[in-house]
C-alpha cells in the first residue's frame, strides 16, 4: 500500500519538502540547514543520528512523523501497529523541546526563499497562443485564455503575422491576460507551423513560460507537437479539464474513456478542446502590449495559396445550431438538395459525418468527429447519421441532441433529446417548408 499525504498548506509544504520522503522509497536525505536540523544539532544529537531517527520504520510501515502536521500525525497514529514507538519519542528530552520550539517559529524567510526559487515551485506562467487571419482574432483561442486562468498565475497572449500589432491591441481587452506578445511579420500571417515553431520556442525560453495552452485546432495540432520536440517535452492534446498545474484529463478511445494525466516536465504544451472551456470575455481587461522575440529564420516551407469557399452561414466550429448529414443521404447531389436549404432555414452551419466525407458527399472542411471539427452548438441536429462513437465525441457537448433516422435501433437515439424515426427524404423536406413558414 503507498500512502500519499498532501500538504495543502503552503508553510506546511515549504518547511516539509526538504526531508520528504516516500514510503518504502529507502533513503531520506537530510538537510543540514533545515531548522529542525539544526535544532536537535543543538539539542546534543549528532548528523548520523537524526538519519537514522528519520529512517527509523517497523513493520514496513515509515513512521517518520518529524515535521507533519497534528492532523496527519492522528491518521498515522489510528493505523499504527500497538506497541509501535513514534521516532519523536526516541528523542532525548532537550531533543523534544528543541524541535517544539524551532516549530513554533514563524516560517524561515531563508527557506522560503529557497523553495521558490526552486522548479516546484516557480510562479505560474502561461502563454495562450492567439489565432488570428486577415487581422482578426479567431474566436477558438478565448477558450486557451479561460484554460490558462483556471491554472492560476499570469496569462499572456501570443500573436503574430502581419497585423499581429492591431490584433495585440484588441486582445488586450480581453478580461484575464495581463499581457500581450505581438510579432509583426508576414512570414508568420498564414500560420504555417515550420516558421511558428522556432518563433515560439524562443518567445517561450524568453519568458520562462510554465505553460503553453492553444486550441486544438488544425493549427494548434500541428503547432505544438513541433515546438514539444525542439523542448524535448511531451505534448498534451485535447485537454478537457484541468485538476491542478501538472495534472490533466483527456479523452481516449473516442471519448468512450477520460484519462488523467500528470506531466514532470518544466514546460507544459497543452491544446485544449474549445468546447469544454468557456470563452473568455472580450472586454473589460487591460493588458499591456509587447513586442516578441523575431527569429526570423529562414524556412524552405513556403505559403502559396488557398481556395476558400465563401459562405453567409455560421463558423462550423463555432455555430449555435449545426445540421449534419450522414451517409444515409446515399450520393452528394441528394446531400446537396437536402442540407443547405434545411441550414438556411434553421440559421445554422453545416457539419457532415467522417462516412458521408468519405464518400464524397460533403467537403472535409465540414467533417465533425474525433478526427474532424469538435463543435457544441446549442442544438445539433443530425440526419442520415447512424452515431457511431468517432462522430459522438466530436458532438456529444452539444446542449440539444436531436436527430432524424429511419433506423429505430440507431446508436444516435441514445444520446439524443429528440429523435423522429422516419424516411429522411420525406421527412427533412417537410421540416424544412414549416421552418420558412414561421
Amino acid at each position: 500500500m503507498l500512502l500519499c499525504l498532501r500538504l495543502d498548506s503552503a508553510s506546511e509544504k515549504v518547511s516539509r519538502h526538504r526531508n520528504a520522503k516516500c514510503l518504502y522509497s529507502g533513503e531520506t536525505r537530510v538537510n543540514p540547514r533545515d531548522p529542525e536540523v539544526e535544532a536537535l544539532s543543538g539539542a546534543g544529537h549528532s548528523k548520523t543520528s537524526i538519519t537514522e531517527l528519520k529512517t527509523a520504520t517497523k513493520n514496513s510501515i515509515n513512521t517518520t512523523l518529524l515535521g507533519l502536521p497534528a492532523s496527519t500525525r492522528a491518521l498515522l497514529d489510528s493505523a499504527r501497529p500497538a506497541g509501535e514507538t513514534h521516532s519523536i519519542d526516541m528523542l532525548s528530552t532537550a531533543g523534544q523541546s528543541a524541535l517544539r520550539a524551532v516549530r513554533a517559529r514563524p516560517p524561515s524567510h531563508t527557506l522560503l526563499n529557497q523553495f521558490q526559487s526552486s522548479s516546484l515551485a516557480r510562479l505560474l506562467s502561461t502563454l495562450a497562443i492567439l489565432e488570428q487571419r486577415d487581422g482578426k482574432l479567431n474566436s477558438g483561442s478565448l477558450g486557451a485564455i479561460t484554460a490558462g486562468a483556471k491554472l492560476g498565475g499570469s496569462v499572456h497572449g501570443f500573436v503574430a503575422g502581419k497585423s499581429a500589432k492591431a490584433v495585440a491591441q484588441e486582445a488586450s481587452k480581453i478580461k484575464g491576460l495581463e499581457k500581450v506578445i505581438a510579432v509583426e511579420n508576414e512570414a508568420y500571417d498564414r500560420g504555417l507551423p515550420e516558421n511558428w515553431a522556432p518563433l515560439l520556442v524562443e518567445n517561450i525560453k524568453k519568458g520562462g513560460y510554465t505553460h503553453v495552452i492553444a486550441a486544438h485546432s488544425a493549427f494548434g495540432k500541428s503547432l505544438l507537437p513541433r515546438v514539444a520536440a525542439l523542448l524535448d517535452v511531451q505534448q498534451i492534446s485535447d485537454v478537457m479539464g484541468i485538476e491542478g498545474e501538472d495534472t490533466f484529463v483527456r479523452p481516449i478511445y473516442a471519448g468512450n474513456a477520460i484519462l488523467t494525466v500528470q506531466s514532470s516536465d518544466p514546460t507544459k504544451l497543452l491544446t485544449v478542446r474549445q468546447t469544454s472551456f468557456a470563452p473568455a470575455e472580450t472586454e473589460g481587461g487591460s493588458a499591456s502590449v509587447e513586442e516578441g522575440a523575431d527569429t526570423k529564420v529562414e524556412s524552405s516551407t513556403e505559403w502559396i495559396s488557398e481556395n476558400l469557399t465563401k459562405s453567409d452561414r455560421p463558423e462550423l466550429a463555432s455555430a449555435e445550431k449545426v445540421v449534419s448529414g450522414g451517409r444515409g443521404l446515399k450520393s452528394k447531389e441528394e446531400f446537396d438538395r437536402l442540407m443547405p436549404p434545411l441550414a438556411d432555414a434553421l440559421g445554422a452551419a453545416i457539419g457532415a459525418s467522417r462516412a458521408a466525407v468519405d464518400s464524397g458527399f460533403a467537403d472535409n472542411s465540414l467533417q465533425v468527429g474525433q478526427t474532424g471539427k469538435n463543435v457544441a452548438p446549442q442544438l445539433y441536429l443530425a440526419v442520415g447519421i447512424s452515431g457511431a462513437i468517432q462522430h459522438l465525441a466530436g458532438m456529444k457537448d452539444s446542449k440539444v441532441i436531436a436527430c432524424i433516422n429511419k433506423d429505430p435501433d440507431a446508436p444516435i437515439f441514445q444520446v439524443a433529446d429528440v429523435g423522429l424515426v422516419g424516411d429522411l427524404f420525406e421527412r427533412v423536406p417537410e421540416l424544412t417548408e414549416k421552418l420558412k413558414s414561421q
